[in-house]
């Protein structure tokens, strides 16, 4: 395993495995005003969608009370972050008004933040809406257009210290399956993502609150996919942490066979994948599966990272 353990690193064994260790090249992330140290173990983003059509768990939390416990849910199985979303962006999805969207995501949003800790992600191209669930106690947004289809975005993002997250997508969600073509999909988006660090940071958003999400299933194919996957050290070129969101998508299905709701294993395989090649976040539903998987894999992989210095 590449890298070494920094020198404050510990290893606590007790009922719980705790591990604090960070790989050479971990990149912090501000959020708030407070610098978050990610590396080791990957932060893992629990999906909560308050629609009706989302491609898996669509209609499952319209109500507020079953938006809220799911998650809280989330939480208790160990997520890192709360992602909340009131659009979906499946592929071939309509668009939903301001309004709608809102009237979904802002209540959800208000009462997690007065029930846990857990720092909360609104899933938004809109900039009402990103504004409105900062106010309701949403401390990241999440945006798959990298803050390009609403030009008040950026203003939000400026005004705001929140944390930001930045996705590849080619064309919309409504358009983005029909033929994606690329002639380096990797080296095609870490350029996208670079130039978007680029004019923020004009805007007088600092990098050290960006994330990067090189947009699985988001104009690509199975193959664009693989590729992506694949090197993820291509997009830590970019000095910023690299989130990835695979969780349960079409191309596990070109993969597997899977449905669906069977596609958990194939899920927990390809976080592995890419927290093996240092990815800092990992956007999952099945929260408490992954987090295993992850914890599990990591503590060998801390051990084995100790006694390479002995």
């Amino acid at each position: 395993m590449d890298g070494k353990i920094l020198a404050d690193s510990t290893l606590n064994l007790g009922e719980t495995v705790s591990y604090t260790f960070f790989r050479d090249g971990g990149h912090g992330w501000t959020v708030s005003g407070q610098e978050h140290r990610l590396g080791g173990q990957p932060r893992i983003m629990g999906i909560l969608n308050v629609t009706p059509d989302s491609f898996s768990d669509g209609g499952r939390y319209l109500d507020v009370s079953a938006a809220v416990e799911r998650g809280l849910a989330l939480v208790e199985e160990g997520a890192d972050i709360l992602d909340v979303g009131g659009e979906s962006t499946r592929p071939g999805a309509e668009t939903v008004s301001e309004t709608e969207e809102l009237r979904r995501v802002a209540p959800v949003i208000e009462r997690l933040a007065a029930s846990t800790g857990t720092p909360i992600s609104i899933d938004t191209t809109k900039a009402a809406v990103a504004r409105e669930a900062l106010a309701a106690g949403a401390t990241i947004i999440n945006d798959i257009s990298a803050l390009t289809f609403d030009p008040a975005m950026t203003d939000v993002c400026a005004a705001s210290d929140c944390g930001i997250i930045l996705m590849h997508m080619q064309g919309t969600p409504q358009t983005m399956q029909d033929a994606p073509s690329y002639e380096n999909v990797v080296a095609e988006i870490v350029a996208y993502l670079d130039e978007r660090i680029a004019s923020l940071g004009q805007s007088g958003i600092a990098r050290e609150r960006i994330v990067v999400d090189p947009g699985i299933g988001f104009g690509k194919t199975a193959q664009h996919n693989l590729e992506i996957l694949s090197h993820i050290a291509a997009f830590h070129a970019l000095g910023r942490p690299v989130l990835i969101g695979h969780s349960r998508k079409r191309f596990l299905a070109r993969l597997l066979g899977r449905e669906i709701d069977e596609r958990t294993n194939g899920t927990i395989g390809v976080a592995i994948a890419v927290a093996q090649q240092g990815a800092e976040i990992i956007r999952v539903h099945d929260v408490a599966a992954v987090k295993d998987a992850l914890t599990a894999w990591w503590a060998v992989t801390a051990c084995t990272m100790r006694d390479n210095l002995l």
